[in-house]
């Protein structure tokens, strides 16, 4: 039952051979037997979880059930959840417990699925490992010497690990594809705007976005239903049809066109990453796709803008944790102003402070013309690379991520080839289009590779119908490392 699909555990729930007091159940036990080896999540709270379960199957008793009622999700500990415990994995929120709920939180909530636990996590979404957080770093479960991938870590581990069916994430420079990847399942970053932020704690606005983790495409569509929608409390939320992204699941592939983009097949990725790659690529022209060549030339300035421009947001966006109003205050203080700064010198991980101290840098008098304005100008060029991309094909893939997982504590030393992890899904938040990973393979280590897939603005449905397409013919979005 732990390996189940979210549709299959909702006929479940459906049919009352299990209630989801039940299967809420199942799911925390394994949890707390695994997450002391794991470190996947930041909070469990087993009665507010059993309480939501109980709901949910009054909701179904009453023929009021949707797909997602009574089923356990994870959730990222980004996201505000009432009378829990939000940290975003900093000092800085280790008390605080939110007094309302993001618009990812009320929508799961209506949809009647259970909050099963909050999901460890990069410090403020920062990071491609997961090494930062405060309450330390997640271990990948097909491998505890190797990190799981950042900053949606936590939450990539729980579902590989099969404690929890789905989980939530976000992704401001390869965060939920990232972690997917190196985890072996499937993760999907909407199209900006798709997802509400509200309620998400800021990282970098322009870029943030919250998307769902499982452990197939079907999953990720029947998640993503629930998630997307307009919200009149974010401003960056988009106004659209509501749409069905199961609707084209089943549609055959033949005359996709896919385009492999000469910048990522490239001498930087591992060679058994390129094997996997190459052979995913096999299996979807056996499916009827075609490929075809086309090119990013702005590719390799991704990780020099977003190293501008997510920094510059960052320094901006966490000025509001000063020790005042909420979250972690120095014990001692001399005055207003020593408070302020032994509190945030206190609160702050080592990354959050680099990264504000590079955002206060570009955007200080004198360097904001330099640095700042020609990162948003080079952003421009790299959204009319793919724009031009689309012209010639319908979907983009590659690797999500030249190798993989590396080594807990080998790149923690050396921030640059940190950076460099998310070299293939950067340019995807720059551009503000929707991208997924799901597994297609195993490379060194028996670690899991996974394969990129890129779609122009909206085109969520297509990206999870080649997705699934491909996951009826393999099965290595069913592979565990840990016997369910």
């Amino acid at each position: 039952m732990l390996n189940f699909s979210l549709r299959q555990l909702s006929a479940l729930l459906a049919s009352k051979k299990i209630s989801s007091a039940e299967l809420t159940g199942e799911f925390l036990q394994r949890a707390r037997s695994l997450n002391s080896e794991y470190n996947a999540f930041i909070t469990l709270d087993e009665e507010a979880s059993l309480t939501q379960a109980r709901s949910a199957d009054a909701a179904i008793a009453a023929g009021r059930a949707t797909p997602l009622t009574g089923i356990p999700v994870a959730q990222k500990d980004i996201f505000c959840t009432k009378g829990w415990r939000t940290t975003c994995g900093s000092r800085m929120l280790a008390n605080f417990i939110s007094p309302y709920d993001a618009d990812v939180i009320e929508r799961f909530n209506a949809a009647g699925a259970v909050t099963i636990g909050k999901t460890n996590m990069d410090e403020f979404a920062m990071g491609s490992s997961n090494e930062t957080s405060f309450y330390g770093p997640v271990k990948n479960p097909w491998d505890t010497a190797a990190v799981p991938g950042g900053s949606s870590g936590g939450s990539a581990c729980a579902v590989a690990a099969r404690m929890a069916p789905g989980a939530t994430g976000t992704d401001t420079g390869g965060s939920i594809r990232q972690p997917a990847a190196l985890c072996g399942i499937s993760g999907l970053k909407p199209t900006y705007g798709r997802v509400s932020r509200y309620g998400m704690i800021a990282f970098a606005s322009s870029l943030d976005q919250g998307g769902p983790m499982a452990k197939s495409a079907e999953d990720l569509a029947l998640m993503l239903n629930v998630m997307a929608g307009f919200d009149a409390r974010d401003s960056t939320s988009l106004q659209r049809e509501p749409e069905d992204y199961t609707r084209i699941l089943e549609k055959p592939l033949e005359g996709l066109r896919i385009g492999l983009p000469r910048e990522y097949f490239v001498k930087e990725i591992n060679d058994d990453v390129a094997r996997a790659v190459d052979d995913a690529l096999a299996e979807y022209r056996k499916l009827g796709a075609k490929t075809v060549e086309v090119s990013l030339p702005t590719t390799k300035l991704s990780v020099p803008v977003y190293y501008v421009l997510a920094p510059a947001e960052a320094s901006s966006n966490l000025s509001r944790f000063d020790g005042v109003r909420y979250g972690y205050r120095a014990p001692d203080y001399a005055d207003l102003n020593d408070m302020y700064r032994k509190s945030r010198a206190q609160g702050f991980g080592a990354e959050v402070k680099r990264r504000i101290l590079i955002g206060t840098y570009v955007l200080s008098h004198g360097y904001y013309d330099a640095y700042y304005i020609q990162a948003q100008k080079l952003r421009r060029l790299i959204a009319q690379d793919f724009t031009e991309a689309f012209a010639r094909c319908d979907i983009i893939m590659g690797p999500t991520s030249p190798t993989v997982a590396f080594d807990l504590g080998e790149k923690s030393s050396d921030p640059v080839q940190m950076y460099l992890s998310d070299a293939y899904t950067i340019a995807v938040n720059l551009a503000g289009l929707p991208g997924m990973s799901i597994p297609v393979g195993f490379g060194y280590k028996n670690r899991p590779v996974g394969l990129h897939l890129v779609g122009n603005y909206f085109a969520e449905a297509r990206m999870l119908n080649a997705a699934h397409q491909y996951q009826l013919v393999t099965d290595w979005h069913m592979r565990t490392p840990i016997p369910a």
